[in-house]
C-alpha cells in the first residue's frame, strides 16, 4: 500500500511539471538540460557555456544504478528541453519510459552513441549491467572526446542558432580532453603498476585506454563470497597489485580485509566526481610509485 502511494505520488508530481512546462510564459526563465551524472553536467557545461542550467539528476555519493530521483528533480525534469543520458546506467533504465511519457517535450539524447562498448565477456570479474554493457564510459579519454562531440551535436539540433557558439566551445572541450589524455601516459610512463584491484568495476574504459588489469572484489554485483575473496587476494599477490581502489557509496569492509591480507594501500576514489579531469589525474597518481 505505501509502495502503492508513492508511485501515485510521483506520477501527480510529473503531471503537475508537465502541464505547468506546457504553461510556462516566463520567458526570462532560464532553458534547462538534465544530465544523469555529475561528469556529464561537467562535459556539458563546458560546451553549452550561458546558454543553458544544466541539472544533474544523480549527486555524488548515490549509486546510479539504484537512485531514485526527488520530487523537485522531477520537477526540473519536466521543463528541461532535453535529457542527455550515459546509455546504460541502471537509473536510466528504470525511469526513462516514466520521465518521458510525463515530459513528451523533452528529448532525450545517449551520449556514449559511437563509443566501442566494453560487454561481458566472461573473462573478467565484476559486475554485469543492464545489457551486458559496463557503462562507465566517461572514465576513459578516448570516450571522452566521442561523448563531448555528442553533447555539442544535441545541443545543436536543439538550439541550432547557436551552432558556431557550441562548435567553438567543442574545441576548447576536445583540446582539454587531448592535453588530459597526455597527461595520464607521461605520468603512467615511470614507474606505474599494470593491475589494480577495485570493488565495483567502474575503471574498465581507464584500463582499456592505458593497457592495464582491473580486478574487481564485487562478484556479479553482490559481495564477494569467501571462495571469490580467496581467489581475488591471490591474484593480488601473484600480480604485484599495490593500490586498492574504493568509493564512497559502496561497503569499503571487503576492500579492506584485502588490503590487510596483501599489504596494499586503499584508495577513496570518486570517478562520479564533477571535477573529470582532477579525479582522473588522482587515480592514476595513485598507480605511480617512486
Amino acid at each position: 500500500m505505501k509502495q502503492t502511494l508513492q508511485l501515485i505520488a510521483v506520477l501527480i508530481t510529473l503531471t503537475l511539471a508537465s502541464c505547468q512546462t506546457r504553461n510556462r510564459q516566463n520567458a526570462d526563465e532560464p532553458r534547462t538540460l538534465v544530465v544523469t551524472i555529475e561528469p556529464l553536467r561537467y562535459f556539458t557545461e563546458q560546451i553549452a557555456g550561458e546558454q543553458f542550467k544544466v541539472v544533474s539528476i544523480v549527486p555524488e555519493g548515490s549509486s546510479p544504478e539504484t537512485y531514485d530521483p526527488t520530487p523537485r528533480q522531477l520537477l526540473d525534469i519536466a521543463k528541461s528541453e532535453a535529457w542527455l543520458k550515459i546509455g546504460y546506467i541502471g537509473f536510466e533504465q528504470t525511469w526513462t519510459d516514466k520521465l518521458t511519457a510525463n515530459a513528451p517535450q523533452m528529448k532525450v539524447f545517449d551520449t556514449s552513441e559511437g563509443i566501442e562498448l566494453i560487454r561481458d565477456t566472461h573473462h573478467h570479474e565484476g559486475h554485469v549491467h543492464v545489457g551486458g554493457v559496463e557503462p562507465h564510459t566517461w572514465t576513459s579519454p578516448t570516450n571522452a572526446r566521442i561523448i563531448a562531440r555528442n553533447i555539442c551535436n544535441a545541443l545543436c539540433r536543439i538550439d541550432s542558432a547557436n551552432t558556431n557558439y557550441y562548435t567553438e566551445r567543442l574545441g576548447r572541450m576536445d583540446s582539454l580532453i587531448c592535453r588530459t589524455d597526455s597527461t595520464l601516459h607521461a605520468m603512467l610512463a615511470q614507474n606505474a603498476d599494470k593491475a589494480f584491484l577495485i570493488y565495483h568495476p567502474s575503471l574498465s574504459y581507464y584500463a582499456r585506454d592505458y593497457g592495464m588489469e582491473q580486478l574487481c572484489l564485487e562478484e556479479n554485483g553482490r559481495e564477494p563470497s569467501p571462495a571469490h575473496m580467496r581467489k581475488i587476494i591471490e591474484q593480488c599477490r601473484q600480480k604485484g597489485i599495490r593500490t586498492i581502489f574504493i568509493q564512497k557509496e559502496f561497503d569499503s569492509r571487503n576492500a579492506t580485509l584485502a588490503a590487510q591480507e596483501t599489504g596494499t594501500k586503499l584508495v577513496l576514489i570518486n570517478p562520479l566526481a564533477y571535477e573529470w579531469e582532477q579525479e582522473l589525474i588522482n587515480i592514476t597518481k595513485n598507480l605511480v610509485h617512486e
